[in-house]
C-alpha cells in the first residue's frame, strides 16, 4: 500500500482510504457554488445555517470559519462512512446502513455520537413504521370513529427533537 492510500484524522491512521479535497480560500470558484460540488465538499450554504442555529441570533460567522467546519464535517462523514463501507465489505454487502454508520462510530471511538445517532435512528425507523401504518390505515376500509386513533406525528417528532437539543430522551 501507498502512502496515499492512508488518511489520518485526530491520530487515527485508516488503510485503503483517500484523502477527501481540500477547500480553497481563493476566490476563483465559480459564483454558482459548483466548485464545491465538484470538490466534494458539503454545500457551504448548509453548513452557515446549522453553524446560525445554534448560536445566538446577532453573531455572525465568518466565511472562513464555514470553510474550516465544511471541510472538517465533510472529512468527519468521509471518514465515518469509509468505515462503514469497509464492515460492508468485509460482510460481502453493497448498502451501508444506519447500523453500519453507528458501529463504525464505535469502532473509531466516537461512543457519545453513536449513542446519539443511534437514538435519532431508532425515532426515525418508528417514525417511518407509524407513517407506513397511516398510510395501510387509509388504504383499508374506514373503521367506525370510536376506533379511530389520531396521532399527530410532526408534533411528536418535533418534541423529541426539542429533548435532543436539550440532552432529554
Amino acid at each position: 500500500m501507498n502512502r496515499e492510500d492512508f488518511i489520518n484524522f485526530s491520530g487515527f491512521t485508516q488503510p485503503g482510504r483517500i484523502s477527501l479535497p481540500r477547500a480553497t480560500t481563493s476566490s476563483t470558484g465559480s459564483a454558482s457554488g459548483d466548485s464545491n460540488a465538484q470538490e466534494g465538499l458539503l454545500p457551504i450554504a448548509n453548513i452557515g445555517r446549522i453553524m446560525k442555529e445554534v448560536l445566538p441570533p446577532e453573531a455572525k460567522v465568518s466565511k472562513r470559519a464555514k470553510e474550516t467546519i465544511q471541510e472538517c464535517a465533510t472529512e468527519f462523514i468521509g471518514f465515518v462512512t469509509g468505515e462503514a463501507s469497509a464492515r460492508c465489505r468485509r460482510e460481502r454487502r453493497k448498502t451501508v446502513n444506519g447500523d453500519d454508520i453507528c458501529h463504525a462510530m464505535r469502532s473509531l471511538g466516537l461512543d457519545h455520537y453513536a449513542g446519539a445517532m443511534h437514538r435519532y435512528l431508532q425515532r426515525y425507523r418508528e417514525g417511518e413504521e407509524l407513517a407506513a401504518a397511516l398510510n395501510n390505515r387509509r388504504r383499508s376500509p374506514p373503521l367506525p370513529d370510536d376506533d379511530m386513533i389520531q396521532i399527530d406525528v410532526t408534533a411528536e417528532l418535533s418534541i423529541s427533537r426539542g429533548h435532543e437539543k436539550h440532552g432529554r430522551n
